[in-house]
């Protein structure tokens, strides 16, 4: 899950590492689009919901993304890795790469799944305000840490304010019903990339205009986080979330259900007794019969599926290089000479640029028509080949601007495919199993990065210099290029030999069709294959 939220998720890791801390295709706000493209449960397994006032819902959306917009604002994160590497902190290139930017990778991978259960069991708004804590104290931290250990416990909050983005991005769906669920991902998905957007475009101008210090725009940064803690505060507290508190608010009602009976029994046979027994069948079968565990079992099904199988082995592996380039390429760009003076460092701009194409690109996504159960492997395998050709480029260049131009592509081509993989996964998948499905991918995303982080770039590994990494990365997606490629020939040769080219067999069923057969998760029916 995870998402990203889902996949439009795939939001919200913008700045200085773009995609990775601030919403872009979050690996978190990536679980928005998952979401959102869900069919609607049957009515016979949903909760009767109450439905709300137009008004109330639509002031308390309005209100979310206004905070969403207002917490991706902050003007100084493009520009983290310069600050650090300038006088101003004296940190070595060596340092920064080797010693401060992997412990990022660590502390989000043990806080991942802690905060993604937390999330859900204490309704969103907690975690939120937990975000807002950790982004405060990040700046204050830049603002007044000289040392080593200071600048690794920064990054340790920045894998904190990262792993709370999934409150975020699950948060809108708690104030709606299912039908609006698509619209209010929009709008959410939307605030979050214009304030992205607005937050790099701002950053650029007070250095290349305004001509400030990296200290003054990290204040003007911890301003607006601080803003956005206060806006935290003032969320409404949800009900209900997606799977602990709506199964007890199931299960709750089930025993009000059983108690009212009883009492009806008690009052034509008195001789039966009291009410003691009423909540005891709830209680012994709360854990078994919770959405959750329901929904691991079902796990089991998911890598059944050639379909799912394919997409979310590319949600691990290419998410888990994307995330890598986006953590280090900032560092890659203060080895050119030209971005030793402040008013030649172009981050934010660039920033920009790639948030606008990342957006124009995966809403383009949504308008490819092919045959995506024959085709899927060969798109994946060429887009992977051009972002490895990328690579390679910009770990080899002496051009800055062709180092920027191929980060902007680089990032392009990866939002085009988010989309497309969350409507792979999530059309045929219950919202609850669909979360959680992206919650796995992600995690096992995470220790991938961890892993190689580990041995290329942490001190204690082989402390690669950034040029190396990036060449590393470059085999490694050179390396799954070639994996696509053959699996895109093995399936299209199959195909053709299977069906003779007869477009009757060859065509996938409609995805919106899939999902329909898919039975909503409850606590007595499992998702159908």
């Amino acid at each position: 899950m995870v998402a990203e939220g889902t996949a439009e998720q795939e939001t919200e890791m913008e700045q200085k590492v773009p995609a990775a801390r601030d919403a872009g295709g979050h690996e978190n706000g990536e679980l928005e689009m998952a979401v959102c493209t869900l069919e609607e449960p049957a009515a016979s397994n949903r909760l009767p919901e109450k439905p709300e006032e137009p008004r109330k819902w639509m002031c308390a959306i309005m209100f979310l993304c206004f905070y969403g917009f207002m917490a991706s604002i902050k003007p100084g994160e493009p520009f983290i890795t310069p600050y650090l590497l300038s006088t101003e902190k004296n940190f070595t290139k060596q340092q920064v790469t080797n010693e401060i930017t992997p412990v990022l990778t660590y502390s989000y991978m043990a806080v991942l799944v802690p905060t993604f259960l937390l999330t859900d069991l204490l309704r969103y708004k907690p975690v939120l305000v937990i975000q807002g804590v950790s982004q405060v104290v990040i700046w204050l931290i830049l603002l007044l840490g000289t040392s080593l250990i200071q600048m690794q416990f920064m990054e340790f909050f920045y894998g904190v304010t990262m792993a709370c983005r999934v409150a975020y991005s699950s948060y809108i769906f708690s104030l709606v019903t299912p039908g609006l669920y698509q619209r209010v991902a929009s709008y959410s998905r939307s605030s979050v990339l214009l304030g992205v957007f607005t937050s790099s475009v701002l950053g650029q101008l007070f250095i290349s205009v305004g001509k400030i210090t990296y200290t003054t725009l990290s204040a003007i940064s911890l301003g607006f986080v601080s803003f956005g803690l206060v806006l935290s505060l003032c969320l409404p507290w949800p009900k209900r979330s997606l799977f602990f508190n709506q199964a007890w608010n199931q299960e709750h009602r089930e025993a009000a259900a059983q108690v009212a009976s009883k009492a009806e029994l008690d009052k034509m046979n008195p001789k039966d007794g009291g009410l003691t027994t009423a909540l005891a069948p709830c209680s012994a079968s709360r854990w078994k019969d919770s959405i959750f565990v329901q929904m691991l079992m079902e796990l089991r099904t998911v890598v059944k599926r050639p379909n799912l199988r394919l997409w979310s082995l590319w949600w691990v592996f290419n998410s888990t290089g994307y995330y890598l380039v986006l953590f280090y390429v900032h560092i890659l760009w203060s080895n050119f000479s030209i971005s030793s003076e402040n008013k030649n460092v172009y981050n934010g701009g660039v920033e920009a640029a790639s948030t606008l194409l990342s957006a124009l690109t995966a809403f383009t996504a949504g308008f490819v028509k092919i045959r995506w159960n024959i085709w899927s492997e060969l798109v994946i395998a060429v887009i992977t080949a051009l972002q490895a050709g990328l690579l390679l480029l910009m770990g080899t260049t002496d051009n800055l601007w062709v180092c920027y131009m191929s980060y902007v592509l680089f990032r392009g081509f990866y939002q085009f495919l988010v989309p497309i993989a969350t409507f792979q996964i999530a059309s045929s998948l219950t919202k609850e199993l669909c979360a959680l499905v992206f919650g796995i991918n992600t995690f096992l995303g995470t220790i991938l990065k961890t892993i190689i982080n580990l041995i290329f770039a942490d001190k204690r590994g082989l402390a690669l210099d950034v040029h190396s990494q990036f060449l590393v990365y470059f085999i490694y997606f050179t390396v799954l290029t070639v994996i696509y490629f053959i699996s895109a020939a093995i399936v299209i040769i199959r195909h053709y030999r299977n069906h003779g080219g007869a477009s009757q067999q060859s065509e996938l069923p409609e995805l919106t069709n899939v999902a329909a057969e898919a039975e909503p998760l409850s606590s007595s029916n499992n998702a159908k294959t």
